[in-house]
């Protein structure tokens, strides 16, 4: 198991990222071209999986995209984006992805700018 599957705990496949959408995997497959998503391969078969914390409710989380957005700027790479947003930060308190779904995306966001410096 890689570092990645230790940080985040539950993952879904393309295919129940759509269904837990309700879209097609045609739509997902756009989501992650339009950087509303990150995947990862995983496992022995490389299958991209979505963190299953993106999705709240049948919805992506709604200040991901601007997030992958200011990282993606920063230099990130899909896997340093997700070890970011997943790895606990004592100052928060928290990792940057629990404080997303809180509501508190202008203190990640700043952030996650400080970080291109």
């Amino acid at each position: 198991m890689n570092e990645l599957e230790q940080l985040v705990s539950d993952w879904l496949t393309l295919p129940d990222v759509a269904e837990q959408l309700d879209v097609t995997i045609s739509k997902v497959h756009s989501l992650l071209e339009e950087r509303a998503l990150l995947a990862v391969r995983l496992g022995e078969r490389k299958i991209r999986s979505v963190p299953a914390a993106f999705i709240n409710d049948g919805a992506i989380l709604d200040s991901l995209k601007g997030t992958i957005s200011v990282l993606a700027d920063a230099g990130f790479s899909d896997e340093e984006m997700l070890r970011w947003l997943f790895t606990a930060d004592d100052t928060l308190p928290g990792r940057p992805v629990d404080a997303l779904k809180e509501g508190r995306k202008t203190e990640i966001r700043r952030r996650a700018q400080a970080l291109a410096w």
